[in-house]
């Protein structure tokens, strides 16, 4: 693969040619992990990640960041008609509405919080000590009232439960937010912090319904307008234990998760780049939002991995983005690139 141009080229790239005979048999699990190493380590080198040490955690260019500010105008020319309420939060959320929300119950591996220093004088000297001497200092914090976002929609909800019933239209939100999840990996599609653009539906089942169908079509139609491969799939989210197959395998059952999935890397399934979700009635079980008659208000949205899309654009057009194709420059705004 030419990351450069965005090609795919006749010969073998220099990596596998010098790779010793038995790597020819190597696992579809060491080849996805040989092509996600590949691709990372061409974004570094040009310049458009920018490694910290850890995996998952990136520096960004300003091409990579024009890319995003094209992306999320795009996006946001596509939800104009929905009357959205805009809501910017910051990349972290108040405890008690974390652990309200049962996001612990079904994901605790993926989880982040915030701990800080609260002890005495003697209590920082002990700190310091285990510092100088290199060993583990992390238990002389304690957790405060903040924990890391995991999803953007998860501060409006008890935000919008504060206010009342909805009117009888429902209401639609557009959030944008900076996301953790705690799963290091060496694949540059799987970030520990990474944006997340998300328009949320709330109000009756049938409205968040119509609004799933509507933004699986717009979706799909901003896959094709930013000329990429996808396909439209039946998904589930990653539940935790052996309990958590069980809801996994009933969250398919229902059809209540759709994930718009882009090849980023040759040797390695698609990347799901956008979702649509139906959570039903469940974050009215958690707080009182209510529809107009009084009711459980359901809720849905529709998900786009601002940075899984940039990786998906680089992968299929090139690192330069001058040499995109021109329909792609223009919806992203990036002619002077």
């Amino acid at each position: 693969m030419d990351y450069q141009s965005g090609q795919h080229g006749g010969a073998v790239e220099p990596a596998d040619t010098a790779a010793p005979p038995q790597r020819l048999s190597r696992s579809p699990e060491e080849a996805a992990l040989a092509a996600q190493r590949r691709f990372r380590q061409a974004l570094i080198e040009a310049g458009l990640l920018i490694p910290t040490g850890v995996d998952g955690l990136y520096g960004r260019s300003a091409d990579f960041e024009a890319i995003a500010d094209g992306l999320n105008a795009a996006i946001g020319a596509l939800g104009a008609d929905q009357q959205a309420e805009v809501m910017r939060f910051p990349p972290a959320m108040a405890r008690q509405d974390f652990e309200a929300s049962e996001y612990l119950k079904s994901f605790p591996q993926l989880a982040g919080t915030v701990h800080s220093f609260c002890g005495s004088d003697r209590d920082h000297h002990r700190l310091l000590a285990r510092l100088d001497a290199g060993e583990e200092w992390a238990d002389q914090q304690r957790p405060t009232r903040v924990v890391l976002t995991p999803a953007a929609c998860y501060p409006i909800y008890p935000v919008m439960a504060a206010r009342g019933p909805l009117p009888p239209q429902g209401r639609v939100v557009d959030v944008l937010s900076y996301c953790f999840r705690h799963e290091p990996s060496v694949d540059p599609a799987r970030m520990q912090l990474f944006r997340m653009r998300e328009y949320v539906r709330l109000g009756t089942a049938e409205q968040v319904a119509a609004f799933r169908a509507q933004w699986i079509e717009r979706g799909s139609a901003l896959a094709q307008q930013l000329a990429l491969p996808w396909q439209l799939d039946l998904a589930n989210d990653p539940f935790f234990g052996r309990g958590g197959k069980i809801v996994a395998d009933g969250q398919r059952e229902q059809k209540l998760k759709f994930e718009l999935l882009i090849p980023i890397h040759d040797d390695a399934p698609p990347t799901a780049c956008m979702s649509f979700n139906y959570h039903k009635d469940h974050f009215a079980e958690v707080w009182p939002l209510r529809t107009a008659d009084g009711a459980r208000a359901h809720t849905g949205c529709v998900g786009f991995g601002i940075d899984r899309l940039i990786l998906a654009l680089l992968r299929h057009h090139g690192f330069a983005l001058a040499r995109w194709p021109s329909p792609v420059r223009e919806l992203l705004g990036l002619r002077h690139v």
